[in-house]
């Protein structure tokens, strides 16, 4: 790969203005090729995924390999264990609010599809600690749910990260369930 560039930085500094078109193209044509290999080369290493030790992780959370294993009945994320309370009612006018302003170009309160699927009865069908760790996590949790995986072949679009905090996760959670409850 710095032959390739020795040999361009060379050509341009002792031939200059001299170089026809034809042989920039052949050398660009090299240093693009050259690149190519250099990427697209083979490695045994394993992916930083691999590396990452699951000591600190519980064995449920565990496969054989001690690699983290999806569960699907929390998702993945931080959200592992929700104590669900009665519903704070200030927190679910904040997810309200947060609802207007990031979801609901996307999902109605009820259970018809906009662009994604309607959230009436969410709270219902799925536990505390998936909704949670899918509103703060779409992306992971796209790559890995199969119910979510066949729900984006229906509605056909990615569902964006939001960048929500805890807090804003629970209040959104919260006004869910509120929608749910009527």
């Amino acid at each position: 790969m710095t032959w390739v560039i020795y040999k361009i930085k060379y050509c341009i500094y002792f031939y200059g203005r001299n170089i026809n078109y034809s042989t920039m193209k052949k050398i660009f044509l090299l240093a693009v090729t050259a690149m190519l290999f250099a990427s697209c080369g083979g490695s045994d290493d394993t992916t930083q995924k691999e590396r990452i030790p699951a000591e600190g992780v519980p064995k449920a959370l565990t496969n054989e390999s001690g690699q983290n294993a999806y569960d699907p009945e929390k998702g993945e994320g931080r959200f592992q264990s929700v104590d669900v309370g009665p519903i704070n009612v200030a927190k679910a006018t904040m997810g309200k609010n947060i609802y207007e302003m990031k979801c609901q170009s996307c999902h109605k309160l009820t259970d018809e599809k906009l662009v994604g699927p309607g959230w009436k009865g969410v709270t219902n069908r799925q536990k505390a600690e998936w909704i949670l760790n899918f509103i703060t996590n779409p992306d992971a949790m796209l790559d890995k749910d199969p119910e979510l995986q066949a729900q984006l072949e229906a509605c056909l679009v990615r569902m964006p990260n939001q960048n929500l905090t805890d807090d804003n996760a629970y209040a959104l959670y919260d006004f869910m369930r509120q929608n749910d409850a009527k």
